[in-house]
């Protein structure tokens, strides 16, 4: 079975039977069961709802579907076509619109695809609105319109460049120190929507010497698209063999960002956001947020200027709504996840690699150099496999209890703050199986201490 459904939408591999896999009927579901929480919350009741996608095989299949459904339900749709997870958000707004589905699958395989379900302010469904849509798709509590009541449909291809000018209009963006600098970037955009707007993006933002691998947006991933190293060894092999600056690297939907360095070593996803914040912390005095499994090295870098960083629990929407509640200046994910408010509430691989080169252009670095002057840490991370019956939130407790002497956070499963270290316990929402991220100066303390916690765990299960 693999089709799975949760808060955030709902997400499968193409084909099969429904209500096992992703495939027409489910799609027709959903779509109605979001279109009719956005009619039931809506003072509008109708109007507009944007829809983008990444560059999947099944793409267009879904986009029909969708808009077809939306249609059907008396929306008007706005198709912006291929587009990044970011785009569409920003499309969003900027139409007006009552909310907006991303058809992307965002890291996972060729042969899965997603609807990621958007608000009227271009960001996820919360916890509530996530789970009434569940309700209403489970209980088919839905109706369409009449044939005097149908949506329309419009195509409107503009919003790449949108975006783009957004991004250049940020006040810490600098496009002429950046083409001052005369980078040579590379970068790699995994056969998807990357391989449009990047180019486009970099060459608005003064740099004339790029090379792009996977630009073809094809869909037909030429390697495992999320973007960790080991999955990134051409995009490495190329920089090792010298004659650029930096590359960057992004997933199919383009709202995560990993970085390599000008030799060839990769800078470590977690390091994304790390560098993010600290060029704006520069400028712009204020809290920062990352979520539970992210590197210490933002609290660091965020008491360095005297400010105040909150972790929240893993997702995006918590990671935003944290940011809300503490007026945080930057925030965002371990996983290359930026989030800058200046530009909008959610993950921008484009706000991230605006941002950086302007930040490099200025402090006359190598990227080496630069990722040398953060708190060197290290994350291991590990599962417990687990039997069905297993009491997974008494297992939680119970380490809870065990390390009270601790600094312990608990909004997210269980996570143990040592003076050195930390380790993160979080069930899985979807399989029996507890995730361990566990954090250390050296990769071997990091795997030691998560080894320590995971042998207590198995020892209770």
């Amino acid at each position: 079975m693999s089709l799975i459904k949760s808060i955030s939408g709902i997400r499968g591999t193409i084909g099969g039977r429904t209500g096992d896999t992703l495939n027409p009927l489910d799609i027709v579901k959903f779509t109605s069961a979001y279109a009719t929480l956005i009619r039931r919350t809506s003072k509008e009741g109708t109007g507009k709802i944007v829809v983008g996608r990444d560059a999947r095989i099944s793409g267009p299949m879904v986009k029909n579907i969708v808009c077809g459904t939306l249609m059907g339900m008396g929306f008007d749709v706005v198709d912006i076509g291929l587009a990044t997870t970011p785009t569409t958000e920003i499309a969003v707004t900027m139409e007006g619109a009552l909310g907006g589905i991303i058809i992307t699958a965002s890291h996972n395989p060729r042969m899965w695809n997603a609807l990621k379900l958007l608000n009227a302010n271009g960001e996820f469904l919360n916890k509530e609105e996530g789970n009434e849509v569940l309700r209403i798709a489970e209980a088919e509590d839905f109706e369409y319109a009449d044939v005097d009541s149908l949506g329309s449909y419009r195509e409107d291809n503009s919003y790449d460049q949108k975006h783009i000018d957004l991004v250049l209009g940020l006040d810490l963006v600098d496009v002429d120190a950046i083409r001052k600098a005369n980078f040579r970037v590379a970068f790699d955009s995994v056969n998807s929507v990357g391989g449009i707007i990047l180019p486009k993006l970099l060459k608005q933002l003064g740099v004339e010497h790029v090379t792009g691998l996977f630009t073809e947006p094809t869909g037909d991933f030429q390697h495992n698209p999320e973007p960790l190293e080991k999955n990134l060894a051409d995009i490495k092999a190329l920089m090792q063999k010298g004659g650029h600056d930096i590359a960057f690297v992004v997933d199919p939907d383009v709202d995560r960002l990993a970085l390599f360095c000008e030799d060839g070593t990769m800078y470590g996803e977690e390091y994304t956001l790390v560098t993010v914040a600290d060029y704006i912390l520069q400028h712009t005095p204020g809290n920062t947020v990352s979520n539970l499994s992210s590197t210490r090295a933002l609290r660091d870098v965020t008491r360095k200027y005297g400010q105040q960083y909150n972790a929240a629990a893993v997702g995006e929407v918590n990671v935003v709504t944290k940011m809300k509640e503490t007026n945080a200046v930057i925030g965002g994910e371990g996983n290359g996840g930026v989030i800058y408010p200046a530009a909008h509430y959610g993950r921008d691989a484009l706000v991230g690699i605006a941002l950086i080169l302007t930040y490099l252009a200025k402090k006359g670095m190598t990227a080496s150099q630069l990722r040398a002057t953060y708190p060197p840490y290290f994350i291991a991370k590990n599962r417990i496999d687990l039997k069905p019956e297993t009491d997974v939130d008494a297992i939680l407790r119970k380490v809870k209890e065990m390390y009270a002497n601790e600094e312990v956070n608990d909004i997210d499963g269980v996570k143990i703050d040592f003076p050195d270290k930390w380790v993160h316990l979080r069930k899985s929402n979807t399989e029996p199986i507890i995730r361990v991220y566990s954090e250390a100066s050296t990769m071997e303390d990091a795997d030691a201490i998560g080894k320590k916690i995971m042998d207590i765990v198995y020892s209770m299960a």
